[in-house]
């Protein structure tokens, strides 16, 4: 990482703390009145071919500690009140800016993968994650509504994880590097407009 984007980061960050704890500590509230506790999820993430970290979010789904892999149609019933919410408009990640200011990681890049899918494919990962990994990205943006539209349609673990594995990790992976080869803070900066405006509620109105 850049001292440049280290910098936007850290900016950034600061710069919403203070408009962002207050909604935070309102859903967190919401999350433990509606569903009950934790009100976190964590879970292991890599930041590098062979270095992980933990991931923090706001839980939306009921707590299994056997659940794993990524959300398909299988697990739509598992997804909590708060959680359908939260998850279309994007507000489960704001937890991650404490990922950011510890420096696992980045305002914009690829998003970070599960463990199971970088043993699988290590040489693909160790190119996607030459880049610190992100809350939203240029896969993020252009791929993540295709993705929830493909994994929707699995009805089993199985199905959803070889769906993720055939269709949804090469196509992300082609976006991320993309974005390896033509990042820059300018670049970050135009991802970051591009995500904020992409999940403002008054845009998705006039999608819909």
């Amino acid at each position: 990482m850049t001292p440049a984007k280290r910098v936007l980061d850290l900016a950034v960050c600061l710069l919403l703390l203070v408009p962002v704890l207050p909604v935070m500590a309102v859903i967190a509230l919401l999350i433990l009145i509606l569903d009950g506790g934790p009100v976190f999820y964590l879970s292991e993430r890599m930041k590098a071919a062979d270095a992980g970290f933990t991931l923090v979010k706001f839980r939306t789904m009921t707590v299994d500690p056997r659940r794993g892999g990524v959300t398909g149609g299988d697990k739509a019933d598992q997804i909590t009140r708060t959680g359908r919410w939260l998850r279309a408009v994007r507000l489960d990640e704001l937890p991650q800016i404490w990922n950011v200011l510890r420096g696992d990681l980045s305002l914009v890049g690829p998003r970070p993968p599960l463990r199971r899918y970088v043993e699988a494919a290590p040489e693909l990962y160790r190119e996607v994650l030459a880049c610190r990994p992100g809350i939203t990205g240029l896969a993020t943006l252009r791929f993540h509504r295709h993705e929830a539209r493909l994994l929707a349609g699995c009805a089993s673990a199985a199905e959803t994880d070889s769906v993720y594995r055939r269709r949804c990790v090469p196509r992300k992976a082609r976006l991320d590097l993309i974005y390896r080869d033509n990042r820059t803070v300018c670049l970050d900066v135009l991802i970051l407009v591009q995500t904020f405006w992409a999940v403002l509620p008054l845009h998705r109105l006039k999608s819909t």
